[in-house]
């Protein structure tokens, strides 16, 4: 466990993960500082937010809105990717590239000017802060491509924009669905900032500010701990997806 590019067992490994879990949680729970609840308090309010059906109506409105906000910037991000290899769009697509710099507290004013609801903007800024990055990635990918495999498909008398649909919207497919695993990340952690610019609708992103508010840190804390073993079982859920999908990928990768 202790020597480097050492394998382990997965048995193993679940049980090194577990002790040292319960590591953690000990040291928690044995903490002198006073201002950090202590694990019984959070399991105690995470036990109060479980047995609410406050907590399942605003967990829908959250994921929900993320889930709406990934596929329109999906769908944005592939039109300007696959069209970066012709000239006229590669600046257009290095500018979204480029948009990753840009801060969202800026912007708030002017998206709100330009959408007509709250629930516009929350989506708008989610988008806005998930296509740069997402353009990034798969720009990235396209820039790796070998240039064998444009050549092959020259020497079976494919056209240029055959080749572009062979080799990029077909031949790279399951990098998009890695792609959207990791960007997911960006998505889920940028709810609760967008849902607290208008907190009428719900979500858990309002739902976090308030118990903040009154500075109810296990509530808090409790909450997070649901954000984050949502976001780990959407990445799991994602790249099953990816393994049934595209299952030779995963055994060259293997």
């Amino acid at each position: 466990m202790f020597k480097p590019f050492e394998k382990i067992s997965k048995q193993n490994f679940l049980i090194m993960v577990g002790l040292q879990v319960f590591f953690i949680l000990l040291v928690w729970q044995l903490s002198p500082i006073g201002l950090i609840p202590q694990p019984t308090h959070v399991l105690s309010a995470l036990g109060q937010l479980l047995g609410t059906r406050l907590l399942i109506d605003n967990l829908l409105v959250s994921l929900l809105l993320t889930l709406q906000a990934m596929l329109y910037s999906i769908l944005i991000t592939l039109v300007f990717s696959y069209l970066s290899v012709i000239p006229f769009f590669h600046s257009v697509a290095q500018f979204i590239v480029k948009c990753r710099y840009l801060t969202l507290t800026g912007l708030i004013f002017i998206f709100t000017l330009l959408t007509k609801d709250g629930s516009q903007l929350k989506l708008s800024l989610l988008i806005f802060g998930i296509v740069p990055f997402f353009t990034t990635s798969f720009l990235a990918v396209i820039l790796r491509i070998p240039a064998q495999e444009y050549e092959l498909c020259q020497t079976l008398g494919y056209s240029r924009w055959e080749s572009l649909y062979e080799v990029i919207v077909i031949g790279k497919a399951d990098q998009v669905f890695e792609m959207v695993r990791q960007n997911f990340a960006i998505a889920w952690m940028m709810i609760t900032m967008v849902e607290g610019l208008n907190m009428s609708e719900g979500g858990i992103g309002a739902l976090l500010i308030k118990y903040n508010k009154y500075n109810d840190l296990p509530h808090v804390i409790a909450l997070q701990a649901i954000i984050f073993g949502i976001g780990l079982f959407f990445d799991y859920l994602l790249g099953l997806l990816r393994h049934w999908l595209f299952p030779y990928t995963m055994a060259h990768k293997k």
